[in-house]
């Protein structure tokens, strides 16, 4: 069964628009939990950017999901959502990992 999804969009195109569009709610909110100091400065960077990127790395491969859809090759649309679930989970790894690695540093002393 054919399903006809249109003309083919472009990948890069509405990867940088997921990434704008995760990037401006999750600025939003996090800036919102910042004020509130429900969350550092730094952390809310840093879940910006995660954001951000996870944002664009779905919307490029739903894109690409979509467009093999239209092309009636259902191994490229598992492969396109497959890259999609492990771009997510390796900048949420990098993420995690940078967390990790700030609670390692010290904490400086007071008057230093």
């Amino acid at each position: 069964m054919t399903i006809d999804t249109g003309e083919e969009r472009s990948v890069v195109g509405h990867a940088l628009s997921g990434a704008l569009s995760a990037g401006m709610v999750s600025g939003t909110l996090n800036y919102n939990r910042y004020r509130q100091e429900q969350m550092s400065k730094e952390k809310a960077l840093k879940n910006t950017l995660k954001l951000t990127l996870q944002g664009g790395i779905v919307t490029a491969s739903a894109i690409a999901a979509s467009n093999y859809v239209g092309r009636n090759s259902y191994l490229g649309v598992l492969t396109a959502v497959s890259l999609g679930v492990a771009g997510i989970y390796g900048v949420e790894k990098l993420y995690e990992k940078s967390l990790d690695a700030n609670e390692a540093l010290p904490t400086p002393l007071k008057g230093e």
